[in-house]
């Protein structure tokens, strides 16, 4: 591999705040997203901007935080990266860069661009010559004045060896360097607040590196619901964790079971040693920053903090509701027998909402035969295997709106081991930094939907999207290949891919093998998807064969070495495919001739077919593209400069309606914030909402969307859509229709529209199933 791109200096100050950023617009037509580069402001770092994964508009997890990455931040510190070498520091961090402090004094320092009670912040520490990890403190800054010493740790760190890894810093191989911890501020910091991280000793550290920080507004705790039990007041669990909790709250939620009532868990840490077992009850807490559950059996390191349903061969469990509190475990190596994950067992029938999982082996690994599980509203990080998987005969069960970083193997997985997974679905989740493997896979299954997420920074051995048959007990012969119809569509991916240090040549961002047997069955369509930046091939195909693939509306900008890497045959079509900044200059690599057969449709590909394709023998290192531009632009501009057409072009824009409910005004669907609405007059169909963009743009596409909170159900709306240029004279962009909105989609639609000059965007609802006006919380249009 070549050594990584050189930091270059800005040549102008730029501003001191994330909220100055910079669009680079990577969207294509027919897709929903842009992605923002942020700006680095007038400090040190001046750290290459490249596009964040975080806030991509239609896609990914809709995250209660405000993203601040530290090479773009104030500070007197070292900048690393960019890189992406396995093994190194900077290639385990968000964007591939970071800061090392390694004096006292050093600091980053952050401006907040919204109000904040609470941060997280990733960092990383070096390992003791034990393999133990060390314990150290940095101080937290507000405004110049002290607040608080923060502990971090390594203990949750740094891997060595081979496949599962050990603890042994003799070893080789290094990686999984870096943690998360969090801490509330005790009062709300207004924005333009600046918090530091700053080094007060090196005593116990001798340098600390810090990645980003996540600061959000957290809500008050939660009360009792109404008829609830109360582990605490109830059974006499220890909110201190002094005490062992584990038998109080297991009789706890036997007698919610028994007595057809809630668990409360209210405010605390409590130190829980084993599996909580779950079945037809509701255990509910006060939020995931103040009711929390920790800890692991002193001796047998087998045993640790979990709440699982029975497993299928005991029955399994139903009916189960588990929300609004945390699972931080203390799971320090990797053993893949043992059962220490935060959510196990069969869940059928069951909601997971609003769970911060951290330091468990896995977030959710379930194991099947179940059925109608969903994970939603929640966060896994810093798990030493999977974020989740479906794993044996999971079947109609769905992640969605879940934000996943620093998982030690796949960050959402489905596994169909022996027996089907059917009608599985990963949407509006945004997966980031898989340690290891891929950031969304799905090995087997049958009518899989994989769609509106983001994924991004791939370290090794695995690549953004992955659907293959592999791994044991997925084969046709069961029934568990990959077979029907894969739905991949509105996803972005960017920095996926990367080397697998076992093959020593690069993955594809996107890939697909079939080395149990090949893929023959199954229809795969990924459309309306952007590939950015990849570190290696944006499209793989490896082992066995792969058939039935479909491309449409897929843009692909940046890619390390190839737009296609073919090492086995296959069928693919390729409609409206476009690629830039690819690296090769024949920008296929395909060795198996006419065994992979492409059938191009339309007048809309470009850039990435070459006749004949290369087959060298030898494969290219990588160049990094950083966002389209080798080696990251030397100058991003002025934050004054002019923006361009990216990003959601009504938001603050102004806005009429026919009518109005009380005091759900048309202003709320142009907010920027999708907890607040516009409703209509009651019982007045029609009604219409009208924006005035300002000027007159080339409208391909809008973002409509309800409160994704769980007391809005499905509902479907009839609703069309005009444009006019000067506010009189309306034409048709979108024929009336119904439009669904689903929680289980963040109650979310894109409608695609045709690109006409339009300056007044007027959406026209006829009905609603769900309430008798038209409502909107949000109305976004893009022109791409």
């Amino acid at each position: 591999m070549t050594s990584p791109p050189r930091r270059r200096l800005f040549r102008r100050g730029v501003s001191a705040s994330l909220s100055a950023s910079l669009a680079l617009a990577t969207a294509v037509a027919g897709t929903a997203a842009v992605v923002v580069v942020s700006a680095a402001p007038a400090a040190m770092a001046a750290g290459v901007p490249a596009p964040s994964p975080v806030g991509v508009p239609g896609r990914g997890a809709t995250v209660p935080f405000v993203e601040h990455e530290a090479e773009y931040a104030a500070t007197n510190g070292t900048l690393i990266g960019p890189n992406r070498l396995y093994g190194s520091l900077p290639s385990e961090a968000s964007g591939r860069q970071a800061v090392t402090l390694d004096a006292v004094g050093e600091y980053v320092e952050f401006t907040l661009t919204k109000p904040a009670n609470a941060m997280t912040f990733r960092y990383s520490l070096p390992d003791n010559s034990a393999g133990t990890g060390r314990d150290a403190g940095i101080d937290v800054r507000v405004n110049g004045n002290q607040l608080k010493n923060v502990p971090v740790t390594s203990k949750y760190g740094w891997y060595y060896g081979g496949y599962p890894f050990n603890n042994n810093p003799g070893d080789t191989n290094p990686h999984h360097f870096y943690d998360e911890t969090r801490t509330m501020f005790g009062s709300t910091l207004a924005t333009g607040t600046k918090v530091r991280l700053q080094v007060s000793s090196t005593a116990q550290s001798p340098t600390f590196t810090i990645d980003l920080a996540d600061f959000e507004l957290v809500d008050a705790p939660k009360p009792k619901p109404a008829g609830a039990l109360d582990v605490v007041a109830d059974f006499g669990a220890d909110p201190s964790g002094a005490a062992d909790s584990t038998a109080k709250f297991q009789a706890a939620v036997a007698a919610g079971q028994a007595q057809n009532r809630a668990v409360y868990i209210p405010q605390g840490n409590f130190e829980i040693r084993d599996h909580i077992v779950v079945d037809k009850v509701t255990l509910a807490g006060a939020g995931p920053w103040y009711s929390v559950l920790k800890g692991r059996h002193p001796t047998d390191r087998s045993k640790a903090v979990g709440v699982y349903g029975k497993y299928a061969n005991q029955g399994g469990s139903s009916n189960v509701t588990l929300k609004d509190f945390a699972i931080i475990g203390d799971i320090r190596e990797r053993v893949d027998n043992d059962q220490v994950n935060a959510i196990g067992g069969a869940l059928s029938d069951s909601v997971i909402d609003n769970i911060w999982m951290q330091h468990t082996k896995c977030g959710v690994w379930v194991d099947g035969p179940m059925n109608n599980l969903t994970i939603k509203n929640s966060r896994i990080l810093d798990q030493t295997a999977d974020g989740v998987n479906f794993h044996y005969g999971v079947t109609n069960s769905t992640v969605t709106n879940t934000f996943v970083r620093n998982t030690g193997d796949d960050g959402l997985a489905m596994w169909a081991e022996n027996i089907p997974n059917v009608n599985n679905k990963f949407t509006f989740n945004t997966v980031i930094l898989p340690i290891l493997a891929n950031n969304i896979v799905t090995y087997g299954g049958k009518d899989i939907t994989i769609s509106d997420n983001v994924m991004s920074d791939t370290i090794t051995n695995g690549g953004g999207l992955h659907i293959a048959n592999r791994y044991p007990g997925v084969n046709s012969g069961q029934g568990t290949a990959v077979s029907g119809t894969h739905t991949a569509a509105r996803n972005t991916l960017i920095r996926a891919g990367n080397n697998d240090f076992n093959w020593q040549f690069g993955v594809g961002a996107v890939w697909f093998s079939g080395l149990n047997e090949p893929i023959n069955n199954a229809t795969i369509n990924i459309t309306d998807t952007e590939i950015l930046d990849s570190s290696y091939a944006a499209i793989h195909l490896i082992e066995g064969a792969t058939n039935g693939l479909n491309f449409k509306n897929v843009r692909i900008d940046g890619a390390g070495t190839y737009a296609l890497q073919i090492q086995a045959p296959g069928k693919a079509t390729f409609e409206n495919v476009k690629a830039t900044n690819i690296a090769q200059s024949n920008k296929i690599h395909n060795c198996v001739g006419a065994g992979f057969q492409i059938t191009r449709v339309g007048d809309g590909n470009s850039g990435w077919y070459s006749d004949p394709p290369a087959c060298t023998g030898v494969w290219p290192a990588p160049q990094w593209t950083n966002g389209g531009v080798p080696g990251g632009p030397s100058d991003p501009g002025d934050p004054t400069d002019p923006p361009g057409d990216e990003g959601n072009l009504a938001e603050g824009r102004p806005v009429t309606a026919t009518g109005q409910a009380q005091t759900y005004g048309p202003g709320n669907a142009v907010d920027g914030n999708a907890n607040t609405y516009w409703e209509s007059t009651n019982n007045a169909f029609p009604q219409s909402i009208t924006v005035d963009l300002g000027a007159a743009k080339n409208v391909d596409r809008l973002v409509l969307k309800l409160p994704p909170a769980a007391a809005w159900q499905t509902r479907t709306q009839t609703l069309g859509v005009s444009g006019s240029t000067d506010n009189s004279t309306y034409t048709s962009l979108k024929a009336p229709s119904g439009v669904t909105f689903n929680p289980s989609s963040a109650n979310t639609a894109t409608l695609t529209l045709p690109g006409t000059a339009t300056r007044y965007v007027r959406v026209t609802v006829t009905a609603n199933t769900g309430w008798p006006a038209a409502q909107l919380s949000e109305l976004e249009v893009y022109a791409d």
